[in-house]
C-alpha cells in the first residue's frame, strides 16, 4: 500500500521517442490490416463478377427467375437454387436460434458450478471442429432413417401443406437444414454467450435491485443489450449455412427441380457450383461464376437487413 502511495505522488512519466513511433507503427499496421481485408473482398467481387459478365449478356436478370438448369442446351437458371439455399438456411435458424441462444443464457448465467459449464462450453465448442464431411456422412447413415418415419406422417398427415407434399425417400430439405443447424450452433452459442458475459455486472444488479427475478432480468434487460453481438453471431451463422458445400451437397439430394416441399430434394447454390465446377467450361463456367456473385449478393442483402434491425432496437432501448 506505501509503494503503491508513493508511486501515485512521482508525477506522470513521458513517453519515450522509441514508444510514440512503436504506438504509430501498430495504428498504422492495424490500418493496413483492415485495408487489406477490403481489398481482398473488392478483388474476390471484381473477379467473379468479371468472369460472370457473359452469363449476364446473355441471360440477364431472366437468370434469377428461371427454374431450368441445362448446360447441354445452354439453359440456365437458379431460381431452384436461390430458393433451397434461403430455404435450408431458414430451416437452420429456426433451430439453431432458440438452441444457441437459450445456451448461451445456461452458459453465461450461473446455473450450474463452475467446472460443468466449462466442461459444456468446451462440448459445444469442440463441434465447430468437427469436419463437414463427417457431419454429411452422419446425416445419410444416421439422420435420414431417424427422419423417414417423421417425413411419412408430415405427409400423411400435413401433405395438403406445400411444404410438406412429398414423402421423404432419401436426402432432401429437411436432412440438410437440420445438419445446417447443428453446424452452426457452436457459432450462435459462443458469440453469444460472450456478448452476454461481457456485458457489466451493474445492469443485473439494478435490476434485481429494483426486484426483478432472474428471468425478467435476462430477457428485459441482458437480452436488449446483448441483441446487437447476438445478432452478429446470428448473422455469421447464417453466412455459414448458406455458403455450406460438403454436408450440404450430401444430404440435400442436389435436385436442380423446383419443389416447394422441405421433405423433397433440392439443391442450394454452394452445392450447384461444386458439383459442376470441375466438368464446367464455356457459358457454364460463367453461368457457375453468375451463381456465386448471386450468392455473395444474397449473403450481403441479409447482413444490411440485420444490420438495420439491430439499429431499430437500439434506437428503441436508447
Amino acid at each position: 500500500m506505501v509503494a503503491q502511495l508513493e508511486f501515485d505522488r512521482q508525477p506522470n512519466r513521458s513517453r519515450s521517442d522509441v514508444e510514440k513511433k512503436l504506438d504509430g507503427g501498430f495504428i498504422q499496421l492495424t490500418f493496413i490490416a483492415g485495408l487489406a481485408i477490403a481489398a481482398v473482398l473488392i478483388i474476390i467481387i471484381l473477379t467473379v463478377g468479371w468472369k460472370a459478365i457473359p452469363a449476364f449478356q446473355e441471360f440477364g436478370l431472366s437468370f434469377l427467375v428461371e427454374s431450368a438448369w441445362n448446360p447441354v442446351n445452354d439453359q440456365y437458371g437458379i431460381w431452384p437454387m436461390i430458393y433451397g439455399t434461403m430455404m435450408s438456411s431458414a430451416i437452420a435458424l429456426s433451430i439453431a436460434v432458440p438452441l444457441g441462444v437459450g445456451t448461451a443464457i445456461f452458459l453465461s448465467e450461473d446455473f450450474l458450478p463452475l467446472n460443468l459449464r466449462t466442461i459444456l462450453i468446451f462440448l459445444v465448442e469442440l463441434l465447430a471442429a468437427i469436419p463437414s464431411v463427417v457431419y454429411g456422412l452422419w446425416g445419410i447413415f444416421v439422420l435420414i432413417p431417424l427422419l423417414r418415419p417423421l417425413g411419412k406422417l408430415l405427409n400423411g398427415t400435413l401433405g395438403w401443406i406445400p411444404f410438406f407434399s412429398t414423402p421423404l425417400a432419401g436426402p432432401g430439405m429437411l436432412p440438410a437444414g437440420l445438419v445446417l443447424s447443428i453446424m452452426i450452433l457452436p457459432i450462435i452459442t459462443a458469440i453469444s454467450r460472450d456478448s452476454l458475459s461481457s456485458l457489466p455486472p451493474d445492469l443485473r444488479q439494478a435490476s434485481v435491485g429494483l426486484g426483478a427475478t432472474r428471468w425478467i432480468t435476462i430477457f428485459r434487460v441482458l437480452l436488449p443489450a446483448a441483441f446487437s453481438g447476438i445478432v452478429g453471431g446470428i448473422m455469421l451463422a447464417l453466412g455459414r449455412a448458406m455458403g455450406e458445400t460438403m454436408a450440404a451437397t450430401m444430404l440435400i439430394g442436389n435436385s436442380n427441380k423446383m419443389s416447394l416441399s422441405i421433405l423433397a430434394p433440392g439443391n442450394t447454390i454452394a452445392s450447384l457450383m461444386a458439383n459442376q465446377f470441375p466438368e464446367a467450361s464455356g457459358t457454364q463456367v460463367a453461368a457457375l461464376m453468375y451463381s456465386g456473385l448471386v450468392l455473395m449478393l444474397l449473403t450481403l442483402a441479409v447482413n444490411i437487413l440485420a444490420e438495420w434491425v439491430v439499429n431499430q432496437v437500439k434506437a428503441k432501448y436508447d
